[in-house]
C-alpha cells in the first residue's frame, strides 16, 4: 500500500472515531503534499512525501523551542502529538550507530581529509540516506566531528 493510500485510509479510521488531532494532521500532511505536487507539477512518490513530511517535522521541532521558550506548555504538547503522528509515516529512521557508518564509508570512498571538503561529502552522505527521516544538521555535525 503506498503512503498515499495509506493516508487515506487512516484519515477515514479517525474520521470514524472522531480523533480530531489525528484529522488534523493527516489533512495538513494531505494539504503540504498536494501544494508540492502542484510546486513540481508531477505526482510524488514515497521517497518525496517523506521529505515533505521531514520538513513538517521539523518545522513542528522549531514551533515546540519557540513555545516553551514563551511559556506555552500546552501549545508545545499539541506540536509534539502532531509530531509522533507524523514520524508513524516516516520509514525507520537510521540509528546513530547506522549513520555514523554510513558516514565512515562515504569519507573513506571519497577519500576526503579536510572539512574544506565537507560539501562533497555531505552530498555523498544525503544521496544514501534519501527518504530517510534524518536531520540534515545531525549528518552535517556527524561529518564535521570525523573530519576534525
Amino acid at each position: 500500500m503506498s503512503l498515499h493510500d495509506r493516508l487515506t485510509e487512516d484519515l477515514k479510521l479517525a474520521m470514524k472515531a472522531r480523533d480530531q488531532l489525528r484529522m488534523d494532521v493527516i489533512r495538513m500532511i494531505k494539504a503540504a503534499v498536494m501544494n508540492k505536487e502542484l510546486e513540481i507539477k508531477k505526482d510524488l512518490d514515497d521517497a518525496e512525501m517523506s521529505r515533505v513530511m521531514t520538513t513538517m517535522i521539523k518545522q513542528r521541532r522549531e514551533s515546540v523551542e519557540q513555545f516553551e521558550k514563551g511559556n506555552r506548555a500546552e501549545l508545545a504538547a499539541k506540536e509534539r502529538q502532531e509530531i509522533t503522528i507524523l514520524e508513524s509515516y516516516l520509514p525507520q529512521a537510521l540509528s546513530p550507530e547506522q549513520l555514523s557508518a554510513v558516514v565512515d564509508a562515504v569519507i573513506q570512498e571519497t577519500g576526503v581529509q579536510s572539512l574544506k571538503e565537507m560539501g562533497m561529502v555531505m552530498k555523498a552522505v544525503m544521496a544514501r540516506v534519501v527518504g530517510q527521516p534524518i536531520d540534515g544538521k545531525q549528518i552535517s555535525d556527524l561529518v564535521r566531528a570525523k573530519l576534525q
